[in-house]
């Protein structure tokens, strides 16, 4: 049998969120929805599958930084795989920008307090950036999240094992 890897259970799990994330976008979800929880708990599921698996393996010492690199192997790959889709995603799919850029546009008017050709300049290079901002917050999130999931599934392993 293949001994799956963190980076493989990292690959496993980013495509079990894409694939999530496609289903939910298909039926028209939105977003914020609840259903976007799924998502977080594959996510977190994934990490604690690459955690406890490690813990198991024989090859664990009782390390938090340890245990932690091995989530951290994880995570990485499901913020790459997820970064990836996100850019390729929003360049086939200009209309996120187009709508976005309209809200922003609609902020900006009930703001009251730049002119029309302020407001265009401003438009204008808020949809030129808009992949690359939403790309920065798709690495930041799933950093962070990563980060958070690791340090709470690692520091709980420890803690159920000393009892």
């Amino acid at each position: 049998m293949m001994k799956l890897t963190p980076l493989v259970k990292g690959a496993i799990t980013g495509a079990v969120m894409l694939g999530i994330t496609l289903v939910l976008s298909s039926m028209k979800i939105a977003a914020n929805s609840g259903a976007q929880y799924l998502i977080y708990a594959t996510y977190a599921g994934g990490i604690i599958w690459t955690l406890m698996a490690y813990v198991r393996s024989g090859s664990f010492t009782g390390k938090f930084g340890e245990l932690f690199g091995q989530g951290f192997r994880c995570f990485i790959v499901v913020t790459l795989i997820l970064v990836i889709f996100t850019f390729i995603f929003s360049s086939m799919h200009p209309e996120f920008a187009e709508q976005s850029a309209q809200y922003y546009r609609e902020d900006l008017v009930k703001a009251n307090n730049l002119t029309p050709g302020e407001i265009d300049k401003q438009v204008a290079s808020y949809k030129k950036s808009f992949t690359t901002t939403v790309v920065s917050m798709t690495i930041f999130q799933n950093l962070i999240l990563g980060t958070i999931f690791t340090a709470a599934g690692a520091g709980f392993i420890l803690m159920r094992r000393k009892q």
